[in-house]
C-alpha cells in the first residue's frame, strides 16, 4: 500500500504500534478478525501486532489484515533479560517492588517491529532463540542476541516495564542514559524510538518528564502508542475477567491482578492526537514507521526435506528405481502392462509436481519401522490409491485390485501437497519421531502447536467462578445447553442467533437467561470471553519436517516440561509456508495385532503372517455375520454389530462399505440399511434414472446401485460427462463446499458433457441432484479399504485364535476399567475362562494359556514392574513355586514387603498353591518377618538354608496356613479392589435373566440412547460418594456396574431422600432415571430405585443351539455329561440349525438342569460361545 495516509488526512491519522491480540494468551482480548475490521472501519492505514514474547499469530494476522485492506506490521513485545539470557536468576537494580525489574527480577520489556523481510526473519529468530536459550519464567532475549539480529528491525524503549523507564523510576538517570545509548547503537539512530504512553496511570506519569528529557538529550525520535489489549472500550469488562482466569482470582478479590482503568483499547486517530496534542511528531512518526514497514510472509515454497540418495542418482531417478524394484518384488517379477503403465503415469505426475523427495522420506520411515519391528498400518486416507505408495511399502493395498484411484490422492490438474498419514504401534510412535529427528536433523524437525480457545461451556464455568457465583449455578447453565453433536457444542452467540440451525434446541437456556438476572450476568460475561485463545498445546500426531533449518523459516519454541521443539505457527500456516506436515499416529489396534501374533507363536507354536492372508476366510465372515465384533477394529459398537447382522458380509467389499456407510451423512439417507437390504434381496435397488442404469452399472454394481465412495463420483463424471479424473475431483470438491456460484458454473460443463454423450435433460438433472448430497459425505474408498484391511485382520484373529486375540485386546485396554470389564464379559460369552493372576503362570500382561487367559501380574494394584520381573525371572531360573514358603524363599527381597504380598494374596495370585486367600492373610506378616533376616544376609553374600522343596517353613518358622476361605462377596470384593474388576467370578453371573427382565438397556448400550430419555438399568452398586449441597441437602454419586460396563448415577435431593437407605455397596439394584449426555461420559439422574427379586428362577426352558453338522455322537455325549453334572428342574431344548431350517428337540427328563454360570461356561467351551439362546 503506497499511500498510507488513508482518509482522514495525514495530519489527523494515526497507526497503533503497540498491540496485544488474543495470542497474548489470557492477557490480550483483541480477536484479530474484530481488530482489523475496526481498524478498517476507522480508516487507519495499518496496525501492528506486538504480542508478549511470541509471534504465534503472525501468519493469521498478516492474512486477515491484508484481506481487510489494512497494512500488517509484525512485531513483538520482547522480554529482555536484565543481564545475560543464559543467566537464569532474578536480578534487582534497586530495592525490588513494582519499580524494579519486572517478573520479580526476571526481565524488562521492549517493543520490536519488522521493517522488511530481513527484519521479519530476524524477529522470528529472536522470538525462537529467546525460548530455546533464554527461557526463565518467560522467553528472554539479551543485548547479544539483539545485536546479532538487529538488521531490519525498528525498536522502541517499550512500555513502563521497559529498561529505560524502570531505571528512571528508580532515579538512576545515568544508567537509563547508558542503556538507551546502547540500544540506539545496536539498532541505529533512525531505528530506535522513544515510546511514550499516556493511560492516566501513575507508574507512567512518574517517569514521563525524565523520559522526554532523556529523549531530547539523546535526540531519540518520539513514538506515541496506546498499550492496546482489547478492541473496543466496552471490551474492558471481558478483559478483566480474562485476567482473573489467568491469575485464578475472582472479581471480588481486592488483590487480584488488574489494569488500573479501561483505556487500553483501539482509540481513534482523533483521540490519540488529542492525548498527545503536545507531541504531534510522536503521532506523525507512527505513520512514518507504517510507511517504512513492508513485509511478506513466506508462502508456497517447496521446503520438503531432501532425501540423501546414492551418488550418481537424483531424487527423481532414485524414486523411479525404488518404485520399479518394489513393484517387481510385489508382482513376483512379472509386471502386467496395466500396472507398469499406472506406475509410470504416477511417477510422471509426482516428478512434475516436485514431490519425489517426499515419497522417499515417507518410504524410508516405513522401511525403518519394519526393520526395527514397529508395525505400520496398511494405509489411511487417499494415499492407498497410489501404486507408487504400494510399491514403496508405504501402503499395504494393491490399488488396482481394490479399484482405488490415484487422482483422488494427487490430482494431476491441481498441484497440492500430498498428505500421507502413518499409523504406528502406539507404544513406539515416539521412536519414529526420534528416528525422523535424528535422520533429518533436530534443527529441521518439530512438533506442531495447537491453540485452545475458550468454548461455550468453559466460558460459562470461568465466568461463574470469576464473578463469585456458586458452582451449581454454572452447572445448571451448562446442563441447559443443547448436547454436543459429533463432539461440537453450539456457541453462545449461536444460542441467540435465530439463523443458527440449532437455535430451536436452546430455548431452555434462553429462558434461564431471560428469567434469572444472575444467569444473565454470567452469560453476558461468558459471551465476552468465548472464542478467545486460552492456551497453546501440541498437535496429537503432527510433525513438521523441513529442508532448511526451521530457525531460518518459521518461529519455533521449546516446551519447558520436556524440552520438545514446537512450532509457533499452527498446522495451516506451516503447510502454507511449504513445510512438510506428516501425521505420526499411534494406533492401539496395531499393538493388539502384534501382541496377538506373539501370543499365537508362544501358545500354539504357529507363525501367522497377516499380509499373506487371503481375504476370504469362512470363519471370519461367519463371525462378522453374527455381529460378534466386540473388540474388532472399527466394528466394535452395538449399532454397527446390528448392521453387520443385517448385512451378513461375505466379501472384503462389504467390510469396506460398512466403514464408509456407518457415518452420519449416509445414515441420514438410510444408505446403510438400503445396502443391507439390496445385498440380501429384501428390497430391489432403485436406479437414479432409466437412461443411467446401463452406463453406471459397472461403477455401482459392487455397492448395489448406491453411491458410497468419492471415487464413484469421479468415475461417474468421467463415464457420463467425459471429464478427466483430475477434473472430476475438482468437481467433487466443489460439490462438497456447496458454493452455489462455482456449482452453477461446473453444472454447465457437466450438462454439456452428458448431453454430448446423448443423455436427456431429465437424466442430467436427476444425476446432478443425486450427486450433490452424496459428494458431501461419500467416503474415501482408499481410507475404507485401508481400515477395512485392519478390520478384517482383527476379525480373522478373533475368529481363528480367540484366546490369543482377547488376551492381546485386554492388554491394550488394561488402564481402561470400563473397556476391560466389557471385554472380560465378552471372554465369558465366548467360553474363554479369564483366570486370576498366578505367580506360576502369569506374565506381566494378559497371557493365553491353552484356551484360557491368565491375568497379568502388572494389573495388580501396588505391584510394580520390578516386583513382576523378580517373580517371573526367579520362576524361570529356580523352577515353579511349590508353596507360599517356597515363593518367599526364591524371590528377591524387593518382593517381600507387606503391600506387595498382601496385594498378591487378595488378587488370588497364590490360589494354584492350594492355600486359601484368607489363610494366607492371617500368616503372611509372620512369614515376612521370618524371611527378612535371611534376605538381608543373601543380599550381602551369605547363603542359607531352606528345607525341602515342598516345605512350608520359612527360616525355621513352620507356616501353618489355615484353610477357611472368605465368603464369596468378600473374596470378590478384595479381588476387585486389587484388579479393578471381578475376575474369578462375578456377583451378577447367574442373575443375568433377572437383570434382563428389569432393564431396558445394558450399560454399554446407553451410548445409543438419546439425551434426556428415561430408561431403566440393572446392576451392582460398586461405589458410593455421599455429598452435601451448599443448601445442606444430602445427595450421592453412585457407580452402577453390569456385566458390560459401568455408569455414574446421580441421586439428587428427592431421589436421595426416598432411596438413600438402599444405596449400599455390592447391592444389586434396578434404577429408573433420565439419561444425561451433556458431558463426555453419559450419566443418569435417578428417579426411582427398586431391589429385584434375586430368587426368581429363569422361566421357560434352557435352549441350546447347534449346527446340524456338529451333532455327532461324541459331541452329544459330552453335552449330556455336562447337563447331568448340573441337575435341577429346568427343562432343556436342543435347537438344530441346518441353513434356514431349524429343528427343536425336547431333551430327556433326566437331563433337567439348574442354571448357573459354570453350566453356561462348560457348554460354551464344548459347543461354542453362541450355543445358548437365553
Amino acid at each position: 500500500m503506497s499511500d498510507l495516509t488513508g482518509n482522514p488526512k495525514n495530519s489527523e491519522n494515526f497507526v497503533h504500534l503497540h498491540v496485544h491480540t488474543e495470542y497474548s494468551m489470557l492477557d490480550g482480548a483483541a480477536k484479530i478478525s474484530e481488530l482489523v475490521a475496526e481498524v478498517a472501519r476507522q480508516e487507519m492505514p495499518a496496525i501492528a501486532m506486538t504480542d508478549h514474547g511470541n509471534v504465534f499469530g503472525a501468519f493469521e494476522f498478516h492474512k486477515s489484515a491484508k484481506s481487510a485492506g489494512v497494512k500488517p506490521i509484525i512485531g513483538i513485545e520482547a522480554y529482555v533479560a536484565p543481564e545475560s539470557r543464559f543467566d537464569k536468576r532474578r536480578v534487582k537494580w534497586a530495592e525490588g517492588g513494582q519499580d524494579d525489574v519486572s517478573g520479580g527480577g526476571a526481565y524488562t520489556h521492549m517493543t520490536l517491529l519488522a521493517e522488511n523481510n530481513q527484519g521479519l526473519s530476524n524477529l522470528f529468530k529472536l522470538s525462537s532463540l529467546a525460548s530455546l536459550e533464554g527461557f526463565y519464567y518467560k522467553p528472554r532475549v539479551d543485548r547479544e542476541l539483539l545485536s546479532k539480529y538487529s538488521k531490519g528491525i525498528i525498536a522502541t524503549t517499550g512500555c513502563a516495564g521497559g529498561e529505560i523507564q524502570t531505571r528512571l523510576r528508580m532515579g538512576a538517570y545515568k544508567e537509563a542514559i547508558k542503556a538507551a545509548s546502547e540500544y540506539r547503537d545496536i539498532f541505529g539512530p533512525e531505528n530506535f524510538y522513544l515510546e511514550i504512553m499516556d493511560h492516566s496511570i501513575e507508574i507512567e506519569q512518574r517517569a514521563f518528564a525524565d523520559l522526554i528529557k532523556l529523549g531530547k538529550e539523546l535526540n531519540l525520535p518520539q513514538l506515541a502508542t496506546n498499550d492496546l489489549h482489547y478492541t473496543h472500550h466496552d471490551d474492558a469488562a471481558a478483559h478483566e475477567v480474562l485476567l482473573c482466569i489467568q491469575s485464578g482470582s475472582t472479581m471480588a478479590d481486592p488483590k487480584r491482578f488488574k489494569f488500573e482503568n479501561s483505556e487500553f483499547y483501539l482509540k481513534s486517530p482523533a483521540q490519540m492526537r488529542e492525548i498527545f496534542k503536545d507531541f504531534k511528531q510522536a503521532c506523525d512518526n507512527t505513520l512514518l514507521i507504517a510507511e517504512r514497514c513492508e513485509t511478506t510472509m513466506r508462502e508456497g515454497e517447496n521446503l520438503l526435506p531432501q532425501f540423501p540418495v546414492p551418488t550418481g542418482q537424483s531424487e527423481d531417478s532414485w524414486l523411479i528405481k525404488l518404485a520399479n524394484d518394489g513393484l517387481a518384488t510385489k508382482m513376483g517379477n512379472s509386471i502386467p502392462t496395466e500396472y507398469q503403465d499406472r506406475l509410470n503415469f504416477e511417477l510422471e505426475v509426482m516428478i512434475k509436481m516436485g514431490f519425489p523427495g517426499y515419497f522417499l522420506v515417507v518410504a524410508d520411515l516405513c522401511d525403518h519401522a519394519r526393520k526395527v519391528g514397529i508395525r505400520v498400518g496398511p494405509g489411511r486416507g487417499s494415499a492407498a490409491g497410489s501404486l507408487v505408495s504400494y510399491s514403496l511399502g508405504i501402503t499395504g493395498l494393491d490399488p488396482i485390485k481394490f479399484g482405488l484411484l490415484f487422482e483422488r490422492f494427487l490430482n494431476p490438474e491441481r498441484i497440492s501437497m500430498p498428505d500421507i498419514d502413518l499409523d504406528f504401534d502406539e507404544r513406539r510412535r515416539s521412536e519414529m519421531i526420534q528416528y525422523a529427528t535424528t535422520k533429518y536433523g533436530d534443527d529441521r524437525v518439530a512438533q506442531i502447536i495447537t491453540y485452545g480457545t475458550i468454548k461455550s461451556k468453559q466460558a460459562i464455568k470461568d465466568s461463574t467462578r470469576v464473578l463469585g457465583y456458586p458452582y451449581a449455578l454454572g452447572e445448571r447453565l451448562t446442563k441447559s445447553l443443547p448436547p454436543s453433536v459429533m463432539g461440537k457444542d453450539i456457541s453462545l452467540s449461536g444460542i441467540f442467533n435465530m439463523d443458527n440451525e440449532r437455535y430451536g434446541e436452546a430455548s431452555e437456556f434462553r429462558n434461564l437467561y431471560e428469567s434469572d438476572p444472575d444467569s444473565k450476568k454470567i452469560v453476558d460475561t461468558a459471551l465476552g470471553i468465548e472464542g478467545l485463545k486460552r492456551q497453546w498445546g501440541v498437535h496429537a500426531a503432527g510433525v513438521i519436517l523441513s529442508k532448511e533449518p526451521l530457525l531460518d523459516v518459521i518461529p519455533i519454541h521449546r516446551r519447558d516440561a520436556d524440552g520438545a521443539i514446537i512450532t509457533q505457527f499452527d498446522m495451516g500456516a506451516c503447510e502454507a509456508t511449504g513445510l512438510l506436515k506428516m501425521d505420526f499416529l499411534g494406533l492401539r489396534n496395531l499393538s493388539v495385532l502384534d501382541d496377538c501374533l506373539i501370543n499365537i507363536e508362544k501358545n500354539l507354536g504357529k507363525k501367522v503372517v497377516l499380509e499373506s492372508l487371503p481375504l476370504s476366510d469362512k470363519k471370519t465372515f461367519e463371525l462378522l455375520s453374527r455381529g460378534d465384533t466386540l473388540g474388532v477394529f472399527q466394528l466394535d459398537s452395538a449399532p454397527i454389530r446390528s448392521l453387520l447382522r443385517s448385512m451378513a458380509p461375505d466379501s472384503f467389499e462389504d467390510i469396506a462399505a460398512v466403514i464408509a456407510l456407518y457415518r452420519p451423512g449416509p445414515m441420514g439417507e438410510d444408505s446403510h440399511n438400503k445396502y443391507a437390504d439390496y445385498k440380501n434381496g429384501r428390497k430391489a435397488p432403485i436406479g437414479i434414472h432409466p437412461e443411467l442404469d446401463m452406463p453406471l452399472n459397472e461403477i455401482l454394481k459392487d455397492t448395489y446401485g448406491l453411491i458410497v465412495y468419492q471415487e464413484q463420483v469421479l468415475a461417474i463424471a468421467r463415464k457420463v460427462a467425459g471429464f478427466t479424473l483430475g477434473r472430476a475431483d475438482l468437481l467433487r470438491k466443489a460439490m462438497g463446499k456447496k458454493d452455489k456460484k462455482i456449482l452453477d458454473k461446473e453444472k454447465v460443463h457437466f450438462e454439456d458433457g452428458m448431453k454430448a454423450n446423448g443423455f436427456s435433460e431429465d437424466a442430467v438433472e436427476k444425476l446432478w441432484q443425486t450427486l450433490i448430497p452424496f459428494s458431501d459425505y461419500a467416503f474415501n474408498r482408499s481410507h475404507s479399504a485401508g481400515y477395512g484391511l485392519l478390520s478384517f485382520w482383527t476379525a480373522y484373529l478373533k475368529a481363528n485364535y480367540p484366546s490369543e486375540y482377547m488376551a492381546a485386546l485386554l492388554t491394550s485396554v488394561r488402564d481402561d476399567k470400563d473397556k476391560s470389564a466389557l471385554y472380560l464379559n465378552e471372554c465369558r460369552r465366548m467360553g474363554i475362562k479369564v483366570l486370576p493372576p498366578d505367580v506360576n503362570e502369569s506374565d506381566s500382561e494378559y497371557t493365553p494359556i491353552g484356551s484360557d487367559i491368565r491375568f497379568g501380574l502388572t494389573a495388580i494394584r501396588n505391584i510394580g514392574e520390578n516386583v513382576v520381573a523378580s517373580i517371573i525371572n526367579n520362576r524361570k531360573a529356580k523352577s515353579r513355586y511349590d508353596s507360599f514358603g517356597d515363593f518367599l524363599t526364591k524371590v528377591d527381597a524387593i518382593v517381600c514387603n507387606k503391600k506387595s504380598i498382601e496385594s498378591l494374596i487378595k488378587a488370588g495370585a497364590f490360589d494354584s498353591l492350594n492355600h486359601s486367600r484368607r489363610g494366607l492373610m492371617m500368616v503372611f506378616l509372620e512369614a515376612l518377618d521370618a524371611v527378612s533376616e535371611t534376605k538381608r544376609a543373601e543380599s550381602i553374600g551369605q547363603f542359607d538354608l531352606f528345607g525341602a522343596a515342598n516345605s512350608t517353613s520359612v527360616s525355621g518358622v513352620v507356616l501353618d496356613i489355615p484353610s477357611p476361605e472368605w465368603e464369596k462377596m468378600m473374596l470378590l470384593g478384595y479381588e476387585r479392589e486389587m484388579l479393578g474388576l471381578y475376575v474369578s467370578d462375578h456377583p451378577l453371573l447367574g442373575v443375568e435373566h433377572i437383570l434382563r427382565s428389569v432393564a431396558d438397556f445394558s450399560i454399554s448400550q446407553i451410548s445409543e440412547v438419546s439425551h434426556d430419555q428415561i430408561i431403566t438399568i440393572g446392576g451392582l452398586i460398586t461405589q458410593i460418594q455421599r455429598k452435601v449441597s451448599k443448601q445442606g441437602t444430602p445427595w450421592a454419586i453412585v457407580t452402577v456396574e453390569d456385566l458390560d460396563g459401568a455408569i455414574d448415577v446421580l441421586f439428587f435431593s428427592n431421589a436421595y431422600a426416598n432411596h438413600g437407605v438402599n444405596l449400599v455397596e455390592d447391592r444389586i439394584v434396578a434404577i429408573r432415571g433420565r439419561v444425561d449426555k451433556r458431558e463426555e461420559q453419559p450419566r443418569i439422574s435417578a428417579l426411582d430405585l427398586t431391589l429385584p427379586d434375586l430368587k426368581q428362577i429363569p422361566t421357560g426352558p434352557l435352549v441350546i443351539s447347534m449346527e446340524m453338522s456338529r451333532c455327532t455322537p461324541p459331541v452329544i455325549d459330552r453335552m449330556n455329561e455336562i447337563l447331568r453334572s448340573h441337575p435341577g428342574g429346568r427343562e432343556v431344548h436342543l435347537r438344530l440349525v441346518d441353513g434356514e431350517k431349524k429343528t427343536v428337540l425336547k431333551l430327556d427328563e433326566g437331563l433337567k438342569v439348574t442354571s448357573s454360570p459354570s453350566l453356561s461356561a462348560d457348554l460354551k467351551t464344548v459347543l461354542g460361545p453362541d450355543c445358548l439362546v437365553l
